[in-house]
């Protein structure tokens, strides 16, 4: 811990209860030591009520007392090693909108289908779906499967470029190291541009008189 809880209100009891120096409360509180003094004098965290650190179980009253007795010790906070610690929470399935999540399986497909060094753990953490869906789009067994039209999930808004471009390097050195053969990935669908029509200007009415006048010649 390098601020204690509420570090206003702790340099508040601090200056009102024990004899420190502004410079050892500024230090343990993460302020500036002006800021310190200016609670001293009234003119800030005017109305903050003063919290105990020795109650919070932040430091010790042996701990307060030596630096007391010392001006130059900086107050230690209080180890609590015996106390369980908060478990940390694991990264959980990317979340996506619900706007979006129709869009899932066109993504799934366009992976599946262009990146084939791919395995289904890694398309489920880079979208956040099921290995049951993957599959089923990999072997065509999914219930829309009709519908489903292959779309980079990056303009889909389904992953960022950065993280698809770090689980491909992560998937193929996996595959290098288990010495799995990747299969060639389907070409990429080509934009087909239609030619532009030239357009015809309509004819002077003085050349066709010519033209037509040749004619009768």
């Amino acid at each position: 811990m390098s601020q204690p809880l509420m570090p206003k209100a702790t340099a508040v009891w601090l200056v009102e209860n024990t004899s420190l120096t502004f410079e050892q409360i500024a230090e343990f509180c993460q302020l500036h030591t002006l800021e310190v003094q200016g609670i001293a004098d009234g003119e800030v965290a005017v109305g903050i009520r003063g919290m105990d650190p020795i109650a919070n179980s932040q430091i010790t009253r042996a701990e307060l007392e030596r630096c007391e007795k010392d001006s130059s010790k900086a107050l230690r906070f209080y180890q609590q090693d015996d106390l369980p610690q908060p478990s940390k929470r694991t990264k959980g399935p990317r979340y996506t909108p619900i706007a979006k999540r129709q869009d899932k399986p066109d993504g799934i497909a366009w992976l599946v289908r262009h990146h084939p060094e791919l395995t289904d753990n890694h398309v489920s953490k880079l979208i956040g779906t099921t290995k049951k869906t993957i599959q089923a789009i990999r072997d065509r067994s999914h219930w829309n499967i009709s519908n489903i039209r292959p779309r980079d999930p990056v303009l889909l808004g389904l992953c960022k470029q950065v993280d698809l471009n770090a689980t491909i390097d992560k998937a193929i050195k996996e595959a290098e190291k288990a010495g799995r053969i990747i299969p060639k990935p389907e070409p990429m669908e080509e934009e087909v541009v239609a030619a532009p029509v030239k357009e015809e200007l309509p004819e002077d009415p003085y050349e066709a008189f010519t033209r037509a006048f040749k004619k009768t010649d």
